[in-house]
């Protein structure tokens, strides 16, 4: 048996200079390196990032934000409720009154960035989902103004997508926000033309925002 064996180990010819075979390497998917791209982007702005929980009370995912129980408001997002008064947060804009809870004014003003998944009972088409994700900004310092943030989210769809594509702000309504504005970018599949995808608008909605409410931050204790 030996003897065999030192016949195939003769027989056979190995080459040790030859470099190893190539292992397949995976990539961060396309979410999570936006969530990253972002995540740099803020925090070289000096903000703090925060994780959020998914499963929320509706006291914090709901009513600390402007949206009391019997609010009709309410309608506009269908929700995946655990118990009656614990669901599947619909917004990243639940950790808002968190951390206003949680922050120390007297050390500085607060930014935070809190990105994380959301889940909602939409009918899944090209543009909705049941489960997506988020990324909610937050400030809250003094003489803060609708100039800065409109800087900021033109500077975020820039750095998304690109100075190729056109930013508009529209005015719009959160109970969360006043004023209140969704930002639109040039649709992607199109060019600004006209399609399926953005319902021959030739724009696509990427975010929604506004300055925080008085009724929000007066919650937590703030003088707005």
């Amino acid at each position: 048996e030996q003897a065999a064996v030192n016949e195939q180990l003769a027989a056979e010819k190995l080459d040790v200079t030859l470099p190893g075979r190539e292992v397949p390497q995976g990539q961060p998917h396309v979410i999570t390196q936006i969530i990253t791209e972002l995540e740099d982007l803020f925090m070289g702005m000096g903000y703090q990032i925060v994780d959020g929980d998914e499963v929320e009370e509706d006291y914090y995912n709901f009513e600390r934000l402007n949206l009391p129980k019997d609010h009709p408001a309410r309608d506009m997002q269908d929700t995946f409720y655990i118990t009656k008064d614990v669901l599947l947060r619909t917004q990243t804009s639940a950790d808002q009154p968190r951390s206003l809870e949680n922050h120390d004014f007297s050390k500085g003003p607060l930014k935070v960035l809190s990105p994380g998944r959301v889940y909602r009972r939409d009918t899944d088409d090209a543009t909705h989902s049941h489960q997506f994700h988020q990324i909610e900004g937050l400030v809250v310092d003094k003489h803060i103004t609708m100039a800065d943030l409109k800087g900021t989210l033109i500077l975020v769809a820039k750095t998304l997508f690109g100075d190729q594509f056109d930013v508009r702000l529209r005015p719009s309504f959160f109970p969360f926000t006043e004023p209140s504005v969704e930002a639109d970018v040039t649709c992607f599949n199109c060019n600004g033309k006209g399609c399926a995808i953005c319902k021959q608008t030739g724009w696509i909605e990427v975010l929604g925002a506004g300055m925080v409410h008085p009724h929000v931050l007066e919650m937590s204790g703030i003088d707005p």
